[in-house]
């Protein structure tokens, strides 16, 4: 039986984080938790460095590490995810996935008009080419609804509404 989590994917910039925290104000049964903060803690080390001095394949190792852990441990949660999270060989063991879906342009055009873009970018070292991002995305796009239990398309609404839909696909999901 899956945990009642709610484990949050989709492509980097598209509001994992920020919809987490929604969903916990709209269900204070609900805390949110992010993967990619679990491993800045677990590692002492920024996500930007781990890739810098360690590698991709240090880090997915480490979000695999994270995933072993949350499975076994977390229960009531949204889990804000990384990007890449969608890969780990246990995801559905850890609770609903939901896929936040948004095109390419939505995405960075979401980055871009944040109040603090340029360390929104600075943070996500696989965004730090647009082009690559891009490909990046266009080589996930089918993966991430191959990954996932519900699909949200995030720019058909406000977050508040976003959020009261994701609980009540989860609700009827997790029953």
């Amino acid at each position: 039986m899956p945990k009642k989590n709610i484990v949050l994917i989709g492509f980097m910039g598209v509001g994992k984080g920020s919809l987490a925290r929604e969903l916990v104000r709209h269900d204070p049964a609900l805390y949110a938790l992010d993967t990619d903060d679990m491993i800045e803690s677990l590692t002492n080390t920024r996500i930007k460095k781990i890739f810098a001095t360690a590698g991709e394949a240090a880090f997915r190792a480490l979000e695999q590490k994270t995933a072993d852990w949350l499975a076994g441990n977390v229960q009531n949660a949204v889990i804000s995810t990384g990007g890449g999270f969608y890969k780990v060989k246990n995801i559905k063991e850890i609770g609903t996935v939901v896929y936040l879906k948004a095109d390419f342009e939505w995405i960075f055009q979401r980055i871009l008009s944040a109040p603090n873009a340029k360390k929104k970018l600075k943070k996500r070292p696989l965004f730090q080419d647009a082009e690559k991002a891009r490909a990046l995305f266009a080589e996930r796009f089918e993966a991430y609804e191959a990954a996932a239990d519900i699909v949200i398309d995030v720019t058909q609404g406000e977050r508040e509404t976003l959020a009261k839909e994701i609980l009540k696909k989860c609700a009827q999901k997790q029953k």
